[in-house]
């Protein structure tokens, strides 16, 4: 076995937002809209609950409530993920629960269903669905998302309110269809001929727009009305994009990542991160030039859900073992990407998935390997690079190198060991 390189630990160093007190911008937005005079005594109103680890999500939800019901109103929560937590009620709020969402934390009751209702057609002659209860309880709908970068394609418009409204309120049914036609006619025909459709048919309230920063903190919060949905976020996009996590270097030999999943992205690894993108009708991602991905583990909490391996070449048989087969194919049929569930060469040890990284990756002797290992691909703050990167690293005024040069640490059983900071540590 060829010796491996050296290894140093790289820190990002990111001067991005962060606001300080959620609980009081929150308040803020809630009383510059006036939401007091706007509310009726006895109104049902939904508040939709997504799939992502978004970091302040459960608190924005939770100010909501609170103000609602000081209102008078009845506000519930909706489970809004398409066909996420393998495409059952059940699964949807455990998804939640493991979010921090609960009934108990937020006060108010979750309403979880996967049945939905027809509100109108396309001029592609598809139907639109929405989430029955939605349709048949709520007096008002509060969208609440964070606005993001897409993981499948690149456009005005990506994740975020809107996006919530035509794929995650569809549930299972709905995102399948809306997704269909991403085919044939591209998300840049298929958002905004469906979204004029559902906002005209069901009485929106006000729409919440998070953006987080580079250290997975809240940057800062949005409220906008019904009618600025669109051109709104276009704005909230592009901040998005200016501070989102990206990989310092444009060409890499082997990238090794610790953990995918669904609370990490929806593609379970970033394609914005990562340059690796298959979804037909959307042009390939330019940068980084990643050579081979070996992807080590799942995330507890994206339950089993693989979505997103199939960007890899190598794995690990305990991350194999750990694979739901059931939403992770729901999941990836769903989203038109049945590539992104393929299952990649799977070793029983880590140490033999990067021999066979290097061994595929087209460099001749190994101390010129240019490798990086992030623990996935929404943290990256710190991260290790390899010895062939070491002076690149060093003049790059946005990377401080915190560490002298090392083996790559494995324990007994020829498995690579690290200790990352804990995720939405300050």
């Amino acid at each position: 076995m060829d010796p491996l390189p050296r290894v140093f630990k790289i820190r990002q160093k990111i001067a991005t937002p962060r606001l300080p007190d959620v609980e009081k911008e929150m308040n803020a937005l809630l009383d510059k809209f006036g939401l007091s005079s706007k509310v009726r005594p006895g109104e049902r109103i939904a508040l939709t609950a997504g799939s992502r680890g978004i970091r302040d999500k459960a608190k924005v939800l939770k100010v909501i409530v609170t103000r609602l019901k000081t209102s008078g109103a009845k506000p519930f929560l909706v489970p809004c993920m398409g066909s996420h937590g393998g495409a059952t009620a059940e699964g949807q709020v455990q998804i939640l629960h493991h979010l921090g969402i609960t009934e108990e934390y937020v006060g108010a009751p979750i309403i979880s269903s996967m049945e939905v209702k027809e509100i109108g057609r396309t001029k592609f002659g598809t139907p639109v669905f929405i989430d029955a209860h939605i349709c048949s309880q709520a007096d008002k709908i509060i969208v609440v998302n964070r606005t993001k970068p897409h993981t499948d394609f690149d456009y005005e418009i990506e994740s975020g309110l809107n996006k919530m409204v035509v794929i995650g309120m569809g549930k299972h049914k709905g995102a399948l269809m809306a997704h269909r036609l991403t085919i044939k006619h591209g998300f840049s025909a298929m958002l905004p001929e469906i979204q004029p459709i559902i906002l005209k048919a069901l009485p929106f309230f006000f729409g919440v727009g998070i953006i987080e920063n580079q250290y997975d903190q809240t940057a800062s919060i949005h409220l906008l009305e019904p009618k600025d949905f669109w051109e709104g976020e276009k704005p909230l996009l592009r901040r998005a994009k200016e501070i989102m996590p990206r990989l310092p270097f444009k060409q890499i030999d082997v990238l090794v990542v610790d953990e995918i999943g669904k609370n990490i992205s929806g593609a379970g690894m970033d394609p914005n991160v990562t340059g690796r993108l298959y979804f037909i009708g959307s042009p390939p991602l330019k940068e980084p030039k990643i050579t081979r991905i070996f992807v080590r583990d799942l995330t507890p909490e994206t339950e089993g859900n693989a979505i997103g391996i199939g960007f890899a070449e190598y794995t690990t048989k305990r991350l194999v073992k750990k694979i739901d087969p059931v939403p992770t194919a729901i999941n990836s049929i769903t989203g038109m990407g049945p590539e992104c569930g393929r299952i990649p060469i799977a070793f029983d040890q880590d140490r033999e998935a990067l021999q066979a990284a290097f061994d595929n990756s087209g460099v001749l002797d190994s101390r010129d390997l240019r490798l990086v290992w992030i623990k996935n691909t929404l943290e990256m703050e710190y991260l290790w690079a390899s010895e062939p990167m070491l002076s690149e690293a060093k003049a790059n005024p946005k990377l401080q190198v915190v560490s002298e040069l090392q083996d790559i640490p494995f324990d007994t059983r020829g498995n690579m060991v690290m200790e990352w900071p804990p995720r939405w540590a300050d």
